[in-house]
């Protein structure tokens, strides 16, 4: 087991849920990402999720689009970001999940980048754009080098679609609650319950995380209440613009909710 399911499986075993916390490698430059996801895990995430700066992110709205920009203009390469991933490791455990596009991974070669992810510290991939019908190549080389490889799921996922993700998915399943691009407002909780409902009868016992729309403790209690991880990108993004300390009180007040399903602000 990797530490994001070691991560899960602790936190749902003592009644809780994990936490995600998005942010962009290189956003506004390596040595302030390293800042800010050292910030964010001493304040309660379990996972991180460190985006892989790409010139086409099409599933990111404005928010993750203008700081995978910002980190491009700052020189991030695949090489830096693994260089950020070593430095994070040699000071905490923290589970962490590379997020990013198929091309500059098939540019580098599935077996090289799934190896080196690996021995930087890497945990795992999410590839928004990889149909699982494609990922069969992807998924081997994660698998020969220890990594996770997670599929992400939409509203409009078809039975077959689910099944075929599930196959080639470890770690967890991550269910997109909006058939937008990320930044847009929560959907209404009663579809999201049911859509999560159906993927978890089909999900042969993997965790299943929401992300997209949670900006707010009260989203994410939300969230914790049908979930096993709740996921937070864009609102992450633009609090760490004001700065670690910023970025951890929010953090903190996210990790709250998930920590207690029943949580209620002042309750």
């Amino acid at each position: 087991m990797t530490r994001i399911g070691r991560a899960l499986a602790e936190r749902r075993a003592n009644g809780e849920r994990a936490l995600v916390i998005y942010l962009t490698a290189g956003d506004p430059s390596l040595e302030t990402s390293r800042t800010l996801v050292l910030a964010a895990v001493r304040a309660g995430a379990d996972i991180i999720e460190l985006g892989v700066p790409f010139s086409d992110p099409s599933a990111d709205g404005p928010v993750l689009q203008a700081a995978s920009q910002r980190a491009l203009e700052g020189g991030t390469t695949i090489a830096r970001v693994f260089g950020l991933v070593r430095e994070l490791r040699a000071e905490t455990d923290v589970a962490i999940l590379l997020f990013g596009y198929y091309n500059p991974i098939f540019v580098h070669g599935e077996d090289a980048f799934a190896r080196e992810a690996a021995g930087a510290g890497a945990d795992g991939l999410l590839v928004v754009d990889l149909p699982p019908e494609e990922a069969g190549p992807l998924r081997a080389a994660c698998d020969s080098s220890g990594l996770d490889l997670v599929p992400l799921l939409a509203p409009t996922s078809t039975d077959a679609r689910i099944d075929r993700a599930v196959s080639i998915a470890s770690g967890f399943v991550y269910f997109v609650s909006i058939t937008g691009v990320t930044g847009a407002a929560l959907a209404d909780l009663g579809g999201i319950e049911a859509a999560v409902a159906h993927l978890r009868a089909r999900a042969g016992g993997l965790p299943i995380a929401v992300g997209f729309g949670i900006a707010t403790p009260e989203d994410a209690a939300r969230i914790a209440r049908i979930a096993d991880a709740v996921v937070v990108g864009s609102a992450a993004v633009r609090t760490a613009a004001s700065g670690p300390e910023a970025l951890a009180a929010y953090v903190a007040s996210l990790a709250q909710a998930c920590r207690n399903p029943g949580w209620r602000r002042g309750g």
